[in-house]
Formats: structure tokens, sequence, C-alpha cells
């Protein structure tokens, strides 16, 4: 996937959410105004491609206790350079969770979120920005999840109790997301 193929899916991308429409501008302005968006070593901020990862019945969340940052998050990652944000995504999912890439569902190509955070200063590098982009996957919650080195534990979260895990804004509206879906299956 070129730069354009980013800017295609964030064109398409519909949220009901006014913040969000607003980090979906912004980054759409830093992929056109940045070539290198996807390069990790680009500052003051990169792309960066993640997943929310509910259970088939949608009343349950993946989360991984981060071990670098020391917080619950949603798996996904750097690009280091790969284009393709979809692919990073699924990537980083399958790297960070253990699971074979069969065992984990892609519920449409479309974009489900969009989100800037700020990333503190470690020994890694210096504070800056992920523009990241972020996905819709399932993953059956029967199934052991191995996990790697990068997280201290990863946990099927009942999705009532996510705040209780990481109460940011972007996590509220990633559940919040998955309340409607439920609700329109229901």
């Amino acid at each position: 996937m070129h730069r354009q193929e980013l800017l295609s899916l964030l064109e398409q991308y519909r949220t009901p959410f006014n913040s969000e429409a607003g980090y979906v501008t912004r980054t759409r302005r830093y992929v056109e105004q940045n070539p290198d968006c996807f390069n990790r070593e680009l500052w003051p901020g990169h792309v960066t491609g993640s997943v929310w990862v509910v259970n088939p019945g949608c009343d349950k969340v993946l989360l991984l206790h981060h071990r670098k940052h020391d917080q619950w998050f949603q798996p996904g990652g750097h690009a280091d350079g790969d284009a393709d944000i979809l692919r990073v995504a699924l990537r980083e999912t399958h790297e960070e969770t253990g699971l074979p890439y069969e065992a984990i569902r892609l519920v449409d190509g479309g974009v489900f979120d969009v989100d800037i955070h700020s990333v503190a200063a470690t020994d890694y590098g210096q504070e800056h920005h992920h523009y990241d982009i972020r996905f819709l996957v399932e993953i059956d919650d029967r199934l052991a999840i191995p996990g790697n080195d990068e997280s201290h534990q990863i946990l099927w979260v009942p999705l009532e109790s996510v705040p209780h895990y990481n109460h940011n804004l972007s996590t509220w509206r990633m559940m919040e997301k998955t309340r409607r879906m439920r609700s329109l299956t229901a």
C-alpha cells in the first residue's frame, strides 16, 4: 500500500465522534505532508497500525499489558517503513498474540478508529506522536493466546470492564463503537 492507499482509506472513513473527525483530518494532512510518515525515525511523529480485537460475541476485548510502557493496550505497533498499514496492524496482532494469521479474522478492510496520541520519551527516543490507524478483528476467545515478550500479560476483558484497564478517550470510543455494533446485531 502506497501512501495514497492510506489517504484513500482515510477519505472513505466516517465517524460520529467530533474529536476523532479532527484526528482524521490532522492525520490526512500529516500523511500528505510527510512522504516518510511510515518511518519510526520521523519526528515529531509517524503512522502506526493497531487492531481492536473482539470475540465473536463482541462482549470481550483482548488487551495486552505492554512491558515497555507498563499500560494496557490493544495490539499494534510501528510500520517500520511499510506503507500497507492494514498489513502492519495484522502483523503486529500475529506477533503480539502469538496466534497464526488464520486465527485472526479481519472484520472488514476499512478503518475502525483513528487516534493521535503522545508517546513519552524513553531510552529509545524523544517524545513523539503516533498517528494510529486501527482496524477491527475478531479472534475466538476460546483459543489459548501464547503472547510474546513484549507484554507482561494478555487478557480477554469483558467490554464493561475495559475502563478498569485503560480509561483513555480513544479506548472509550472503541468500546462505544463495539456497543453500537452489538445493538445492531441484537
